[in-house]
């Protein structure tokens, strides 16, 4: 029941859209920081004013205008009053701005690793340990097939079969009897070689003293002659 006689409107008031409540946390940090740029604006502005105080007290205290010098000082407080609630102001919108950046910062993580823990799963959907045992039991049995496929290609058919000891046994006769030729055969003696000696004289050394005495008396008969 309304005393006063007007009745109560019960509708929703509705939210105002500007000034970045409630909505996107970028927007947000956007229109604080237009708000600090304001802020940092007033707050050049305000100390211009104190500066001028300044000097005008300055300027009555020079005039004895004591009255006004301190009119002046009174307006300088003021204004530097009003400076520290606006550092104050600029103190809680950067704290603001601070922690929603981070806020900001922590959800983008929280993305990127639901992303990938999302990816994994989605990797992971038909790759289970059970799957992976079983394909690699299916790849051992598949070597294990190809190895028989190959051992079973070079094997050596049937009529082509040879038993290697026995092989190996005629070998070692072979090797023997060999040996035993070359053992039971003589060595061939070298040749004796040649020498080029002078033929010996028939008769002995008495035909040959002959023969030098005939070859003297010729001699001398030849150089009878030339004389």
């Amino acid at each position: 029941m309304n005393f006063f006689g007007r009745k109560r409107d019960s509708k929703p008031v509705p939210q105002r859209k500007g000034g970045g409540g409630g909505g996107v946390p970028t927007d947000t940090i956007q229109t604080l920081k237009a708000s600090l740029v304001t802020l940092d604006k007033r707050e050049d502005h305000i100390q211009k004013k104190v500066d001028a105080m300044i000097a005008e007290a300055k300027k009555k205290l020079a005039a004895k205008d004591k009255k006004g010098a301190l009119f002046a000082m009174k307006r300088k407080k003021m204004y530097e009053s009003e400076i520290e609630k606006i550092m104050g102001s600029k103190m809680t919108l950067e704290t603001q701005i601070m922690s929603l950046e981070s806020s900001v910062q922590n959800m983008e993580t929280f993305k990127a690793m639901k992303a990938g823990k999302d990816a994994m799963a989605s990797v992971r959907k038909n790759v289970d340990v059970d799957n992976v045992d079983e394909m690699m039991d299916d790849i051992r049995e598949e070597m294990d097939t190809a190895n028989e496929i190959s051992e079973a290609i070079g094997r050596p058919v049937d009529g082509d079969t040879y038993d290697e000891d026995e092989l190996l046994g005629e070998l070692n006769m072979l090797e023997e009897e060999d040996l035993e030729d070359q053992l039971l055969t003589p060595a061939v003696a070298a040749p004796t070689p040649k020498l080029n000696l002078p033929d010996a004289p028939v008769g002995g050394l008495e035909a040959k003293e002959a023969e030098d005495e005939d070859e003297r008396a010729l001699r001398e008969l030849e150089a009878s002659l030339a004389m």
